[in-house]
């Protein structure tokens, strides 16, 4: 019996390289033939699955087969498609029939100097579904106690409905405070809905939400929760109050994003709080990923979408989200139609740069022209494979005339991007390939000297918290670092 197992035992060794080529064939089939993914993430898979022998393939297995979830998405898709032509139905809108009129004409901006971001409202309207509004009244965030303390009070005084979106709640104080506070009004008959990330909230015990859900107050995951979930992350962070007030932007719920983790130390991110008519593009982009996740569906006709006569502004904007859900990559499309319309300046900040193909050759060619192209990345390693390849675009960048920096402070979250002092973009959308075509993001796109000069001055303050990468340092960087560089860039569409 014994040296039947033997021999067995010594065969299957014998035959481990053919079945290793057998299924790396497969897996290749697979992901050419199957999945028909871009070239680039394949030859990524190819190289992990070959490289990593057996292991390689089990996480393919785990993360990287995807095709299911992609024809689940493409039917949200369609249904979000139908529900906002509904929504919007020009043909029975007349102010939106007009605006649809003066978009296809690109005719919406005629002050001087502002003539060309027409293309931009043009693409976001009819591609990404961004309806432009003007006239909405934009406060803005650059830290998290800030945005934290006035949004709660915001909550406290609501009086109809809270819908909240967010990829990650700390089971913390401060993920407790607002449970509590939410709890609150459930509990004086606001109607309160939370919907949390799987992924992002992995960790959280089903406890945490008990006083929640026992006032009455609804929750509802965006896709359940596992261990082997790396994609399709819902990253959209979302707070819509009696469909007055509305909150987007980088910030999460946790201690981390107030500042109050040693790791991290200062969090400087950027929020922004909004009244006005953009508050029904977030609130239409809550309901509709709440309807995909909840059971509990919510009819459209509840009065969520209450008439706005005066917001205090006239800032223009366009909200416009971006995922597996949404039949263009819309955030990536839109910040490369504003980096190939830039004529002076592009100030980019974003805690991970790992930009995909289409993207960095936009900002090669505006460096190569002469922009003062500007990029800004933490010093904090939170991820170091996504630090070492930001690295590496960098230094290409660098070479081309770029400026570049490491915010030292303490830890930069924000996501956002500033062009010419006219237009800029807040939102979740990181710059890297896992925001753009993986997750689901949702950004405000602002048609606004005053708020986008704002921004840029900040970016200016938080230069002088930096640390700039000149391009002699890079050269004199060592190898393990080029290694290092090399192995996370070949890996960048899979991080």
């Amino acid at each position: 019996m014994q040296r039947d197992l033997s021999y067995v035992f010594s065969e299957v060794l014998r035959l481990l390289p053919s079945i290793w080529l057998a299924l790396i064939i497969i897996c290749g089939l697979i992901v050419v033939f199957y999945e028909r993914r871009n070239p680039v993430v394949t030859w990524a898979w190819l190289m992990v699955i070959t490289l990593i022998p057996y292991i390689g393939f089990i996480i393919y297995l785990l993360v990287g087969l995807d095709s299911r979830k992609y024809r689940m998405f493409a039917q949200k898709s369609k249904k979000d498609e139908k529900i906002f032509n509904a929504f919007v139905d020009l043909k029975s809108n007349k102010h939106l029939q007009k605006q649809a009129d003066l978009i296809s004409r690109k005719a919406m901006m005629s002050t001087p100097g502002s003539e060309h971001l027409n293309d931009l409202i043009y693409l976001n309207f009819f591609s990404g579904n961004g309806v432009y509004s003007d006239n909405n009244n934009v406060k803005l965030f650059f830290d998290g106690s800030s945005k934290f303390e006035e949004m709660l009070k915001d909550i406290r005084q609501a009086k109809r409905f809270i819908h909240l979106e967010y990829y990650i709640i700390r089971n913390d104080e401060t993920g407790k405070r607002l449970i509590d506070t939410l709890a609150e009004k459930a509990a004086q008959g606001v109607d309160v809905r939370f919907l949390i990330d799987g992924m992002g909230c992995i960790f959280i015990p089903k406890r945490f939400f008990k006083t929640l859900k026992k006032s009455g107050g609804h929750l509802a995951y965006f896709l359940t929760p596992h261990f082997f979930r790396i994609n399709f992350r819902n990253h959209r962070k979302i707070c819509v109050i009696d469909g007055a007030i509305g909150y987007i932007g980088g910030l999460n719920i946790g201690n981390e994003y107030l500042g109050l983790v040693k790791r991290f130390g200062f969090w400087r991110d950027t929020h922004i709080k909004l009244r006005g008519n953009a508050v029904k593009q977030l609130e239409l982009r809550f309901l509709m990923d709440w309807n995909f996740c909840s059971p509990d569906y919510i009819d459209f006709t509840g009065g969520f979408f209450p008439q706005v006569r005066n917001a205090g502004s006239c800032v223009s904007m366009q909200i416009v989200s971006s995922g597996p859900d949404t039949a263009q990559h819309n955030i990536l499309n839109a910040y490369i139609k504003m980096i190939n319309e830039a004529n002076n300046t592009i100030y980019i900040q974003s805690p991970y740069f790992v930009p995909d193909s289409s993207i960095f050759d936009a900002l090669r060619i505006a460096a190569l022209s002469g922009i003062d192209v500007r990029i800004m990345i933490p010093s904090k390693r939170d991820h170091p494979f996504v630090y070492w390849a930001s690295l590496s675009y960098l230094g290409e960048l660098l070479e081309l005339g770029a400026k570049c920096y490491k915010y030292e402070r303490g830890f930069v979250h924000s996501k956002i991007i500033m062009v010419d002092s006219l237009v800029s973009s807040v939102g979740t959308a990181n710059m890297d390939i896992r925001s753009f075509k993986l997750n689901f993001e949702c950004n405000a796109f602002i048609y606004d000297e005053k708020v986008t000069k704002q921004l840029e001055e900040q970016f200016i303050r938080d230069i002088e918290e930096s640390t700039r990468i000149e391009y002699e340092w890079y050269l004199q960087r060592g190898n393990l670092t080029k290694i290092r560089e090399s192995v996370s860039r070949l890996l960048s569409p899979l991080l």
